[in-house]
């Protein structure tokens, strides 16, 4: 009987992150505890689906897109409910999601043109920074909870500050503070990413190009 991609344990849970996310982004404005459950709950479930694939040797090029892009559009839609919440900082929500996108596009195109069979297969004599970001899972993990932490956070202050804490700062501002510092370190992460994959992108052009000569 033939294999049906479409039911493989981590696909599945990769439609479990769409539900939820498209369930946080309908009560963004009206429910933010709900929110805030669902959203979070939707990029904790990316950290079991690859260990899933591996696990049941279900890892397929369908899932690596499904997985990608959950990731990217879930942010970009999460940041565009926050650009409504705080307008004045839409171009910052702009920037960054563009950056996210296209770093990640171009970074996932010119793997697929190299011949890997992951995103996550770098050159390990490539730049020392996008290095470390994919062979250590714990900075991959830290990296990409820290940046949802503080997105999450900003959009928790909309609504409430959370309990008091030190120096009477409510526990979402603390936070929001903490996971700062990650959110930036990701954003240059992805700006490295996109000149990386450019040089990348040229140096196949150059080389297919002194082929033909």
């Amino acid at each position: 009987m033939a294999e049906n991609v479409f039911l493989f344990i981590p696909n599945i849970i990769g439609y479990m992150r769409i539900v939820l996310a498209l369930a946080a982004f309908y009560f963004m404005r009206t429910n933010y505890i709900l929110t805030t459950f669902c959203y979070l709950l939707s990029g904790f479930l990316d950290a079991f689906d690859g260990h899933a694939a591996r696990h049941y040797n279900q890892s397929t090029k369908f899932g690596a897109m499904l997985d990608q892009l959950t990731d990217r559009l879930a942010l970009m839609c999460f940041c565009i409910g926050l650009s409504v919440l705080y307008p004045d900082y839409y171009f910052f929500f702009q920037l960054n999601c563009a950056l996210d996108i296209a770093s990640h596009w171009l970074h996932l195109h010119q793997s697929n043109l190299s011949g890997r069979t992951s995103h996550k297969l770098i050159d390990l004599s490539g730049n020392p920074i996008l290095r470390i970001y994919y062979t250590s899972k714990p900075v991959l993990f830290i990296m990409c909870c820290g940046n949802e932490m503080f997105f999450g956070m900003l959009y928790l202050l909309y609504f409430a500050e959370g309990p008091k804490l030190l120096l009477d700062m409510g526990l979402y501002r603390l936070l929001m503070y903490i996971s700062l510092p990650i959110m930036l370190l990701k954003a240059l992460i992805s700006l490295i990413h996109l000149i990386t994959a450019s040089k990348n992108m040229v140096a196949i052009d150059m080389a297919e190009r002194s082929k033909s000569k």
